[in-house]
């Protein structure tokens, strides 16, 4: 998911599709933990209907790079008997 945001703000049923249609309870969960440990920001845009509109804050803009080794780190040592 911070992946995701990680390429620009997202509209909640924006990354339900994007993330394989996870259920909409885990996806609030989530996004309410997130928020409340400000690695995202939640905005309530004054459109018909109210749109709510999510993105990274700095917090969860520095940790994309410890995503990106740990996926790294995950393709050279996932798939190999030494990781077992």
């Amino acid at each position: 998911m911070l992946s995701l945001l990680s390429l620009g703000p997202q509209r909640f049923n924006q990354m339900r599709r994007n993330l394989d249609n996870i259920s909409i309870k885990s996806l609030t969960d989530v996004l309410r933990h997130l928020e409340q440990y400000k690695v995202i920001n939640r905005k309530v845009l004054p459109t018909g209907p109210v749109t709510v509109e999510y993105s990274l804050t700095d917090k969860g803009r520095e940790y994309i790079p410890v995503l990106r080794q740990m996926r790294i780190w995950g393709e050279n040592w996932g798939g190999t008997s030494e990781a077992r």
